[in-house]
This record gives structure tokens, C-alpha cells and sequence, in this order.
């Protein structure tokens, strides 16, 4: 079957395996995922019929250079980077790019995306750059000391959260991405009270912030939007008001 619904059955595997930072699960759905998205792109565009069986086409070498796959690939590797990254787990990314190397060539589809954790960026630009060199540095273990780690974590919510937005896999990564904030929050009240801005002010909001017991994308943007003076980060007005609409409920 080749149609949404098969989008849909190939897709939750590689949902869970990001969730879950399973990589077999991921080595195994990741072409699954690339040749039903690319088979429905060329079905819109007017490029491919429904095959007589019904079977997704696979996708030929060729093809896996197609713009449009590299665009899902990079997609799909970002999610999993991500969750990887917050829970330190650099064997999982190694074990992923290493089979996907031997199965599609150096250049498969997700290579660039996961360049952007390996490789060293001095002068970070795009988002992607941000996300890469902050989940780069979760993964290798390279903890901030204390008086920047509180300014350093809430930067890495924001442009994961960010990210998060813009992907196929908002879900996927927004569930880890609220528990890593809760616990970086939790964190601070046990050991970083002290590096806070203001912090008879802000130690309240910050309990506040962390009452909320919803590990979603509502939680993140309040607390993004609430310890940012605590972290001696400004907001301005616009950004502030696209956070308050995300926090409600």
C-alpha cells in the first residue's frame, strides 16, 4: 500500500527509536521512511503512479543523492541526534552513522545533518550549526562549570526547542526535550542557586516554572520564557510574546 496510511505505519517505528534513542530500531526504519516520503513527493509532483502491487518502489542508488531525500534523511538524523544528545548517548549516534555508512556510502542521506555534531563550527550561524555544537558537546560529556552551566543549558533548550519546531519529529523530540529541561531546572535549585541573576526573584519563578507537571511543548516555553532574566538572557518583546502563546494551555 502506498499512500498516507503506509506514511503513517512506516514512520511510527522511527518515532519510537527516536523517543527511545534505539538505534537498531532507527538503522532499520531509516530507508523505509526515505523511500515512502520520496515516493509520495513524486506522486504530488506529478512524477509517479501507484505501483500495480501496491509496494513502494525502492530507492535505486541514484536516487538516495536526490535533494529532496537528503533534505528527509538530515531531517530524521537531527531527531535522533537530538534525543541521543540528552541522554549522553554517543555510542548510539556512532553505531548509526557507522551502519549507515556501510549501507549507503559516506554521502547517505543525513550525512550533512550529522556533520553538524561531528564537525567543529567556530563561528555558528545557522540553527542547525547551534543545535549540532550544543548536542556535539552533550554527547562527549563537555559539562560547562557551574556559573555558566545554568546560561549554557537554557541556551541548548531554546535552539533544540527551536529545531524541535521545524521537524517532522516535533513530538519525538519535544517529550525528551521537556523531561532534559525539568531535570536541568531541578538541577539548579539543588546545586546552581547561587550563579542565578536576581535570585530572591527568581528562584520563585523557577519553583513556579517547574510546578507544572506536563512534560510538553506549553512547559517548555513557560520556562523558557520565565528564567530567562535568571540566566541573564534577554528576550525581546516579540520573542517573548511567541513563547507566551505557546505556553498556554
Amino acid at each position: 500500500m502506498t499512500d498516507m496510511a503506509e506514511l503513517k505505519k512506516r514512520k511510527e517505528p522511527l518515532n519510537l527509536a527516536i523517543v527511545h534513542v534505539d538505534p537498531d530500531a532507527f538503522i532499520t526504519n531509516l530507508m523505509g521512511w526515505l523511500e515512502i516520503t520520496a515516493f509520495i513527493t513524486a506522486q504530488r509532483a506529478g512524477e509517479a503512479e501507484i505501483p500495480a502491487d501496491g509496494i513502494t518502489p525502492k530507492l535505486p542508488p541514484e536516487k538516495l543523492r536526490n535533494g529532496a531525500v537528503h533534505n528527509v534523511g538530515n531531517d530524521a538524523i537531527f531527531a535522533f541526534c537530538m534525543t541521543a544528545a540528552m541522554k549522553g548517548d554517543k555510542a548510539a549516534v556512532d553505531k548509526v552513522e557507522a551502519a549507515l555508512v556501510e549501507s549507503m556510502g559516506k554521502d547517505f542521506p543525513g550525512s550533512f545533518g550529522l556533520w553538524h555534531f561531528r564537525g567543529t563550527i567556530d563561528a555558528p550561524t545557522t540553527l542547525e550549526d547551534f543545535v549540532g555544537q550544543a548536542g556535539k558537546k552533550l554527547l562527549l560529556g563537555d559539562i560547562p562549570p557551574p556559573p555558566l552551566r545554568a546560561k549554557e543549558n537554557w541556551n541548548t533548550s531554546l535552539r533544540f526547542f527551536e529545531k524541535a519546531r521545524k521537524s517532522n519529529f516535533i513530538h519525538e523530540i519535544m517529550y525528551p526535550l521537556a523531561k532534559w529541561t525539568r531535570e536541568r531546572g531541578n538541577e539548579i535549585l539543588d546545586k546552581g542557586v547561587a550563579f542565578l541573576q536576581h535570585i530572591e526573584d527568581n528562584v520563585p519563578i523557577l519553583r513556579e516554572a517547574l510546578d507544572d507537571p506536563r512534560n510538553d511543548q506549553p512547559f517548555i516555553a513557560n520556562f523558557l520564557m520565565k528564567l530567562a532574566p535568571a540566566v541573564d538572557m534577554e528576550l525581546n518583546e516579540e520573542y517573548q510574546g511567541f513563547l507566551r502563546s505557546l505556553a498556554r494551555r
